[in-house]
């Protein structure tokens, strides 16, 4: 098998399998109880608190860990919204965010709140002068994801922060697709909130992270105990949590090394299937993920594409995990212009740090022969 859909989820690290089996062998407390168990639990957790803080350049007290990448942004988007309600209720944010981000403004419009979204160019990218000119006396939050997670673009969040700061408001970013793979540093981003997921570089599934810089006003969206510096409450996943730190430690010493790797994969795929005639690349050619490549094949559907690669042992996404299995067109691919018939035929390739250039070349080989094998079957594409 080869496993080239990383932006869905990637394979436990190793040596983040024996950090997490070493915790459940010795560990079981919880980090709340006043003893040495307690004690144990807790040092444990603020060791990975730690280890994630330092990936993303924050303090360790400004971590809030969640249940996973949707949570976190769940909890950034409506947890402003309620803490913020007296003083405005506009927000501000890009018309190819990720659908937790999109269906929890829906919530909030329900609530009476009101959203602006912003379009993006042909390769997805948000003008930062759009940003500023929807903010208003009003506007509470601004939220644009980092990179986006279908076509790859990363955004010029640097830029959208230094408006945000200028302008006094709230600014959150979905750094989930990108937290772990590429650099990611909140000081320089100028955000206030950034969501992250452990399973993007390489930690368990189920786990993630709210950043919250200091003094940023947020209301819990769970009640209960005081856990998370009383942002989230309940017991936490301590399993999780130390893998995810363990994670984000291996991600920040070997990130450049990864990267390098990630960036000739992706060079040598782009570069072997421009041989296909009437196939669209899809995000941003250099201001984009080095892991993932996101192409549309004109007169080809993207499910038979997938379907084919699988039965010979590659494994790809047409869109979306978390849109997966609909049969509506990616919101984002028709934001950057693409027509129905062409979203329909998109395919996600994302590579991972235990790819090869072996793999590579399988994955290209059985790309072309799935696209002609379709196309002689394409009434369509023998009328061209």
């Amino acid at each position: 098998m080869i496993y080239l859909d990383t932006i869905s989820g990637t394979p436990l690290h190793p040596e983040v399998k024996v950090a997490m089996v070493r915790y459940l062998d010795n560990g079981f407390g919880n980090p709340i109880s006043q003893h040495r168990v307690g004690d144990k639990a807790l040092e444990a957790l603020e060791r990975a608190r730690e280890e994630t803080a330092g990936l993303i350049n924050a303090r360790k007290t400004e971590i809030v860990f969640t249940s996973g990448g949707t949570e976190s942004i769940n909890h950034a988007v409506k947890g402003v919204a309620l803490a913020m309600r007296e003083k405005g209720r506009h927000i501000v944010t890009s018309n190819i965010e990720h659908q937790a981000v999109q269906r929890s403004l829906r919530t909030l419009t329900g609530m009476g709140y009101r959203v602006t979204s912003v379009p993006v160019d042909r390769y997805g990218l948000v003008d930062p002068q759009d940003v500023e000119k929807a903010i208003t006396d009003e506007t509470i939050l601004v939220s644009i994801m980092h990179a986006n997670n279908e076509i790859g673009t990363v955004e010029p969040i640097e830029e959208i922060g230094r408006i945000t700061r200028l302008k006094g408001v709230i600014f959150h970013t979905d750094a989930v697709a990108s937290a772990g793979v590429i650099p990611v540093d909140v000081e320089e981003f100028g955000v206030d909130l950034l969501s992250m997921a452990a399973n993007q570089f390489y930690g368990p599934p189920g786990v993630g992270a709210l950043y919250v810089r200091t003094g940023t006003k947020i209301a819990p969206l769970l009640d209960g105990g005081i856990q998370e510096n009383g942002l989230r409450a309940g017991t936490q996943n301590m399993i999780g949590i130390v893998g995810m730190g363990k994670a984000a430690e291996l991600a920040a010493g070997e990130m450049q090394g990864r990267m390098e790797h990630l960036w000739y994969l992706r060079k040598t795929f782009t570069n072997r299937i421009a041989e296909i005639d009437d196939l669209i690349l899809n995000g941003h050619p250099t201001k984009c993920l080095p892991h993932l490549v996101s192409c549309s094949v004109q007169y080809v559907e993207g499910e038979s594409m997938v379907l084919m690669l699988d039965e010979e042992g590659i494994c790809v996404s047409t869109r979306s995990a978390c849109a997966s299995g609909s049969l509506r067109a990616s919101h984002v691919l028709t934001s950057i212009g693409l027509d129905y018939v062409s979203t329909q035929g998109t395919l996600i390739f994302s590579f991972g740090i235990d790819n090869t250039v072996d793999d590579v070349d399988a994955a290209v080989g059985a790309f072309k022969r799935s696209v002609a094998f379709l196309r002689s079957m394409s009434p369509l594409y023998g009328k061209k």
